[in-house]
């Protein structure tokens, strides 16, 4: 489908159409996230042509209200909205030139609304597609983890994962969290928009506003635990783990090159250093997902 102009040229083939194509075309997990980033450029192009639609119109209003200012055909407030004292010619010109502003108005506004809704059911579309992908790959596949003991005294050690790839870590996030990660390559990236700080743990994804990239311990818990049925995670795989006593314990996996390093949310921080509960609870919790079917877990001690 082509979007138009407000003068009734075409913009060229622009709508979810070619996404959507791609991702009907190949059944992978990367093709699916390569089809949802081009919808999301796609669906940002277009809000952009019809904000600059939008600004013109504004500009041909002020345009012809100055026109009629130096023409000394202002409205005065002893006359209605829309009429000028003087000939009846003058006042004709301005309500034709604000009717056709109006209707040109009113029809970008439909087509503004149409493009939203057509872009709104693609979405749901992809987001659809790609959990129904992600289970059917946990039906038939388990993802392997590699866990590293790294002792620090007798009572405390740091807990290393080796590094995954490919759809792993899609896997692993709605597996531990019940929700599609928003980017394929969430977990592997290090990319910061600001050198001197490090990488943010959250993409401006799903509504989350720039200032919001860095959150707290406590905060990224409550993002993690409300976030809808996606997750915009960075560099990280979030879960949770039961403790004895009742109620849960916020972990996460941090990438650190080679591997991803455990850390455990405690107050506003995370900690890396774990205690010997910690870490044992840890392992036990990834023990019952290899025991119940759902990964492949190596233990290994250092």
């Amino acid at each position: 489908m082509s979007e138009t102009t407000k003068d009734g040229g075409a913009l060229g083939p622009v709508g979810p159409e070619s996404a959507l194509t791609r991702l009907r075309a190949v059944e992978t997990l990367e093709s699916g996230y390569e089809a949802w980033l081009e919808l999301k450029l796609e669906h940002a192009a277009a809000r952009a042509r019809f904000r600059e639609e939008r600004e013109k119109l504004d500009q041909q209003g002020s345009f012809l209200l100055g026109a009629v200012r130096a023409a000394g055909m202002e409205p005065t407030p002893a006359t209605e909205p829309g009429l000028v004292p003087g000939t009846a010619a003058a006042g004709d010109f301005l309500r034709e030139a604000e009717a056709r502003l109006s209707s040109t108005r009113a029809a970008l506004s439909e087509r503004e609304a149409a493009s939203e809704f057509r872009y709104t059911e693609a979405f749901a579309e992809i987001r659809r597609t790609l959990r129904e992908r992600v289970q059917r790959h946990l039906a038939v596949h388990r993802p392997r983890l590699t866990l590293l003991l790294r002792r620090v005294g007798t009572e405390r050690s740091i807990l290393h994962v080796e590094r995954l790839s490919g759809d792993t870590p899609v896997l692993l996030c709605f597996l531990f969290t019940g929700r599609i990660a928003s980017r394929h390559g969430f977990l592997l990236d290090d990319s910061t928009e600001d050198v001197a700080l490090p990488p943010a743990p959250l993409y401006p994804d799903e509504g989350v506003a720039a200032a919001d990239l860095r959150p707290d311990a406590a905060a990224l818990e409550a993002r993690v635990r409300g976030a809808g049925e996606v997750l915009p995670v960075k560099g990280m795989l979030p879960l949770t783990v039961p403790r004895p006593g009742g109620g849960e314990d916020f972990f996460r996996l941090l990438q650190r090159g080679a591997v991803l390093e455990v850390e455990v949310a405690e107050g506003t921080s995370f900690r890396n250093v774990l205690t010997r509960e910690e870490s044992e609870r840890f392992a036990g919790h990834l023990l019952r997902l290899k025991l119940s079917g759902r990964i492949e877990l190596d233990l290994e001690a250092g």
